[in-house]
């Protein structure tokens, strides 16, 4: 058997999910400002499906997307953690970390206190050499989060996942490496 990773900072638990984890983040996945930067918002079929995925790769690996709640309030704050992709990017094979948070959840530093937690897993527990992130170049957020965990811009690319003519389509990569000591 798998022993699943979890991990807490000052204000967060990045955990295994939780049947009612499901209605929050259903209503994460459909709120247009969240999913500015994706495809589409989600319907509450695909964002349990998304779960059960999350779910599923951290029982069989021990780690993953988590579950990211506050441990003042015990809310479901969104999901972080570390995944390798699916697609076959210009990069892989690789492990990203990624982060989606509830709105009312952002500006508070969460997604870069929730992210050094799963990078710490990845390079101290996995052992792994470099951990990477990508999202649309207009995601100034995001890459805000990226820089802040000291990563670095390593180009662009086209994601092979969207069509040609989507906005969303070109990509910018960012990489860090395992710090010694990390």
């Amino acid at each position: 058997m798998t022993e699943i990773v979890e991990v807490q900072t000052e204000r967060l638990r990045l955990r295994q999910w939780q049947p009612a984890d499901r209605a929050p983040l259903a209503a994460l996945n459909a709120d247009p400002r969240v999913m500015e930067f994706f495809p589409a918002t989600l319907t509450r079929a695909q964002s349990d499906e998304m779960a059960d995925r999350c779910e599923a790769l951290i029982a069989k690996q021990g780690w993953g997307p988590w579950a990211v709640e506050s441990k003042a309030t015990q809310a479901f704050v969104g999901v972080v953690g570390l995944h390798i992709p699916s697609a076959e990017l210009p990069f892989s094979p690789s492990v990203e970390i990624l982060w989606r948070l509830g709105f009312e959840h952002w500006g508070k530093g969460f997604a870069a206190e929730a992210a050094k937690a799963a990078l710490r897993i990845g390079f101290e527990v996995l052992d792994l050499p470099e951990i990477v992130a990508f999202t649309t170049v207009h995601n100034r957020r995001s890459r805000a989060v990226m820089e802040r965990l000291g990563m670095r811009p390593d180009g662009v690319f086209e994601h092979p996942g969207l069509p040609i003519d989507s906005a969303l389509r070109l990509h910018c990569l960012y990489r860090l490496a395992r710090p010694d000591p990390f």
